[in-house]
């Protein structure tokens, strides 16, 4: 199994590598976790064109690092609990799904091309997280859905 995290920037927070590093090496037990960080184009003004052309520019990036099936985060997804989230993951590998792309987009949102590419979206509430500490977020339920999987402790 593989499972890619492509995301737009880089973790700047020394707690937030640590807290990514801790599950990544977890994760490495269940499948080949690779983390694709894309290139962040910060906005220059607050014009609605400059947001929108990096959100394009990012999303080009996006689509060139993501593999197999993929797996947006967004708000608007579909809200899935940690056993749901197990349940759909061993679905899809019964179903011959060997390579996950996890997709958390930049702070001003994702293009239409990356939304369409997007095999499902989902979300983690209606709350917005800071991009970093989505990514810690998303590497424990990953982690946490591969316990669930194998009927280990871990989830209680």
């Amino acid at each position: 199994m593989k499972i890619n995290i492509v995301c737009v920037g880089k973790i700047k927070e020394r707690y937030f590598t640590e807290a990514v590093a801790e599950y990544q090496k977890r994760l490495s037990r269940f499948a080949d976790v690779k983390v694709i960080e894309c290139a962040e184009y910060p906005v220059k003004t607050q014009s609605e064109a400059d947001i929108r052309l990096n959100i394009s520019r990012e999303g080009e990036k996006i689509i060139e690092s993501v593999k197999s099936y993929v797996i947006l985060t967004a708000i608007d997804g579909r809200e899935l609990s940690s056993e749901g989230l197990a349940e759909f993951m061993q679905s899809r590998m019964t179903e011959g799904v060997s390579e996950f792309s996890f997709v958390i987009g930049g702070s001003n949102g994702v293009s239409d091309e990356v939304k369409a590419r997007a095999d499902m979206k989902i979300s983690f509430g209606k709350v917005t997280y800071p991009h970093q500490l989505m990514r810690v977020i998303l590497f424990e339920q990953i982690y946490r859905a591969f316990t669930i999987i194998n009927g280990l402790p871990y989830h209680k």
